[in-house]
């Protein structure tokens, strides 16, 4: 997905990144961005208060689908996704967002059009997701950003 790509260039960090090198990257770029620093005029401290929020928004987009992120909450994805049924779903660009009966709501990354098509098409959303969706593609929980929030 272009987005993750783009998070990835914007914080200078590969695929492979862990938490830690994640946290110590986004800290030097909100050091070198932080807006107080550029008080010289207002254009660039708009230019900078853009830059930090980009910044933000990028690191706690990569935390959220980091695996080691993932891992800690394997256990509860796990049981969402073999216990719990699909009460809603709805994709937009590559990004398929599933709501579960449990509550829980996750987002799974470049999902191809077909796929999707594919689910809405299934005698059983359930039953295909699991095979085909579910451990196949990037995700990270929504729920657990909004109740964060």
């Amino acid at each position: 997905m272009k987005k993750i790509v783009d998070y990835r260039k914007l914080l200078g960090v590969t695929e492979a990144a862990e938490l830690q090198e994640l946290k110590s990257t986004y800290r030097g770029l909100m050091k070198a961005w932080h807006p107080d620093k550029f008080q010289e005029s207002e254009e660039s401290k708009l230019e900078a208060e853009e830059k930090s929020k980009t910044i933000i928004e990028a690191y706690h987009f990569l935390v959220s689908i980091a695996p080691e992120t993932r891992n800690q909450s394997f256990a509860e994805y796990t049981l969402t996704t073999t216990t719990s049924a699909i009460t809603d779903f709805e994709y937009k660009s590559q990004v398929l967002k599933v709501e579960f009966a449990d509550g829980n709501t996750y987002e799974y990354f470049d999902v191809p059009k077909a796929v999707y098509v594919k689910l809405v098409n299934a005698d059983s959303p359930g039953r295909f997701a699991r095979r085909h969706i579910y451990n196949e593609y990037v995700y990270r929980s929504i729920s657990k950003l909004v109740a964060t929030a």
